[in-house]
């Protein structure tokens, strides 16, 4: 829709109001509705959101270690410009117009520690290198038959799965739950979140879905939205999904994989796929692995950001824990797949349902392209087989705080995102740590209450 039939719509909207949001440095959606007077207003200069966003935690917790905002700045606004582009109607919502935005500094500059202006920086410099970017993310989560107040008076104690039992690729089990799973297909359509494919995965009430792919900054436009909007949908049901990495210790995990590909500006051709190579593996594809291979270790937090994530990279829970890469092996950190010059794609197997969608596919991007720039070589071979002993390249940082200190002490992450982004992550995430390790779980208390 052109600017003028979008103003036209909002206009004739019997609601009177829009809706609008940015993600925050967790990929958590902040927003609000507006009304049709004040968006008009925001068209012609940005509004203002307080720049809170950047200066609490997932809980609404003010960090006391950054010095991006807080008590000592105030909290002040910040600019929030809409893009025009994310247009929407939320068709469970009465159609309701939606837009998503992104920050500034105050000097009209993107501001360094906004993901999805981060990730337009990457997508830049592929650009510059001549490559179009053309990514999808996929998803794994949990249904449950509880809502938040139904799951706050549990204590989030044994939560009740949507369907039971370990049922991956049911036919039966989608259709316990039709209106549920055709509400979530037809619904996310209608909102410009178009799935390939939508299934049971093996464990109780869990599903995966494929996005369509798109170009870079579409795809995690899609991906962001689709987590909430499943969320949203669920509540509509009288259900909750999670997207929590792993949210039981004898159930699988839930991925977020990434698929990528670039594709040459000019010729409109895939440049990861060569027919005359054995492997149609292109020499440019060769080296965004090696990319990628090398920077895992120092952009981990970006693919797996949570202290909930290193339960997930566990050996033999279908994610990986090893610097590997294979062809069409799900065991590997990186998996290849090759079969025409449409469909031949990198899968970036280390990212959870966790991730914030912009930060995942810029941390992606960028060490690929890492990899390009820099005349990396693939030297390491195709792992046959089991990745999870596969210890040829060396293994994944095993914990948030670990791969924290990493991403801290590399110049990689510097290099590839800027020092203040990095500083003002790192220190999101070793907040997170500290979060973590003055509670106390009740592992502890089963372990020590009695017999210590």
């Amino acid at each position: 829709m052109t600017i003028q039939e979008i103003e036209t719509y909002i206009k004739q909207h019997p609601s009177g109001k829009v809706k609008l949001a940015a993600a925050d440095i967790d990929g958590i959606l902040r927003g609000k509705y507006l009304s049709v007077e004040k968006f008009n207003a925001s068209l012609k200069d940005n509004l203002g959101f307080c720049d809170v966003v950047f200066g609490w935690d997932s809980n609404d917790l003010a960090y006391e270690n950054t010095p991006f905002t807080g008590w000592h700045t105030g909290y002040p606004d910040m600019p929030l410009k809409l893009d025009l582009n994310t247009f929407r109607k939320i068709p469970w919502e009465q159609d309701v117009p939606f837009f998503l935005g992104e920050f500034s500094a105050a000097d009209g500059t993107p501001s360094p520690v906004c993901p999805r202006q981060l990730l337009k920086k990457v997508i830049h410099e592929s650009r510059q290198l001549g490559f179009e970017p053309f990514f999808s993310q996929e998803f794994e989560w949990f249904n449950f038959a509880e809502t938040p107040d139904s799951l706050q008076q549990k204590k989030y104690q044994a939560p009740q799965p949507m369907t039971p039992g370990m049922f991956g690729y049911s036919i039966l089990r989608s259709t316990l739950k039709n209106d549920f799973i055709s509400d979530l297909f037809d619904l996310l359509g209608r909102f410009n979140v178009p799935l390939e494919g939508l299934h049971t995965e093996t464990g109780p009430g869990v599903y995966e879905a494929a996005i369509v792919y798109s170009d870079a900054l579409e795809a995690a436009d899609r991906a962001t939205l689709f987590k909430t909007a499943v969320k949203e949908i669920a509540y509509k049901h009288g259900l909750m999904a999670s997207f929590m990495a792993k949210w039981n210790e004898q159930l699988p995990g839930c991925s977020g994989h990434v698929h990528q590909s670039l594709w040459n500006m000019e010729t409109r051709k895939n440049v990861f796929y060569d027919r005359d190579e054995k492997q149609k593996m292109s020499a440019l594809m060769k080296q965004y692995i090696a990319g990628q291979l090398y920077c895992l270790p120092y952009i981990l937090p970006m693919l797996a950001p949570t202290i909930n994530s290193y339960k997930r990279l566990v050996e033999g829970a279908w994610a990986p824990t090893t610097l590997t890469w294979g062809m069409d092996n799900r065991t590997v950190a990186l998996r290849v797949l090759v079969g025409s010059e449409k469909s031949s794609r990198l899968e970036t197997r280390v990212v959870g349902s966790d991730t914030n969608p912009y930060l995942a596919i810029a941390a992606c991007l960028a060490a690929g392209l890492y990899g390009i720039k820099k005349g990396l070589h693939l030297e390491q071979p195709a792992t046959l087989g089991n990745g999870y002993t596969d210890y040829s390249n060396g293994i994944m940082p095993g914990n948030l705080l670990e791969a924290t200190a990493q991403m801290r002490q590399s110049t990689v992450a510097k290099e590839l995102f800027g020092e203040t982004f990095v500083d003002h992550f790192c220190r999101t995430r070793e907040w997170e740590w500290q979060q973590f390790a003055k509670a106390v779980t009740d592992w502890e208390l089963k372990r020590y209450f009695e017999i210590i």
